[in-house]
């Protein structure tokens, strides 16, 4: 097996078969480029800090990750030439994908600007007195009556959705679906009969 590799390529490997005399054998190294660029907040052009940035091929394997810098830098090195989609996730943010056509040696720059997700927070309340409901169920419903998410609430009565795109929704809160069990009474009664509530999926 030999084995070739040079700055600024990509490696290259063959088998070759020695025999008794000398043998000349040529490689053909490939030039890699790179992509670089910097991902912004849409609305006020501010660097995103901490995004998560995946180079992958046609086929979806990756070939590149990292995390943007303090000014939102990110830089890929020893890439080959073709064409890419770049994905980018961040905090706060809509995840994005772009295609991206990195050609010959050098550096390819692509500058990503991510819309900011919108959120819904709130307190399921009941009762006369409004106390918090635990464990009631949640549904954000879009404007075309598709269900975008549920939730939970906790302890506190509290859910949460988040990376919204911006429009009409509709929130919908329950309680637990009715429960209907089949029940012999003889006799003096019968005690302890308890019933569970739960949620379908659960």
């Amino acid at each position: 097996m030999l084995i070739a590799a040079a700055d600024g390529h990509q490696p290259q490997a063959s088998t070759i078969v020695i025999g008794e005399g000398p043998l000349s054998h040529d490689l053909l190294l490939s030039g890699t480029s790179g992509l670089a660029g910097q991902v912004r907040g849409r609305s006020d052009g501010a660097p995103v800090s901490g995004a998560m940035v995946v180079v992958t091929d046609v086929r979806g394997e990756v070939l590149a990750t990292g995390v943007t810098g303090e000014a939102g830098e990110f830089r890929f090195d020893d890439l080959v030439t073709g064409t890419f989609t770049l994905a980018v996730n961040a905090s706060g943010y809509r995840p994005t994908a772009v295609p991206v056509e990195v050609q010959g040696q050098g550096i390819t720059r692509l500058d990503v600007d991510l819309a900011a997700g919108a959120r819904v927070t709130g307190t399921v309340r009941a009762g006369a007195n409004r106390r918090p409901l635990p464990d009631a169920r949640v549904t954000l419903v879009d404007a075309a009556g598709n269900v975008i998410a549920t939730s939970t609430t906790g302890e506190d009565g509290a859910y949460a959705f988040t990376d919204l795109d911006a429009g009409d929704y509709s929130v919908i809160a329950s309680g637990y679906p009715p429960q209907a069990n089949a029940l012999q009474v003889t006799g003096p009664g019968v005690d302890a009969y308890d019933i569970e509530l739960h949620h379908p999926d659960e």
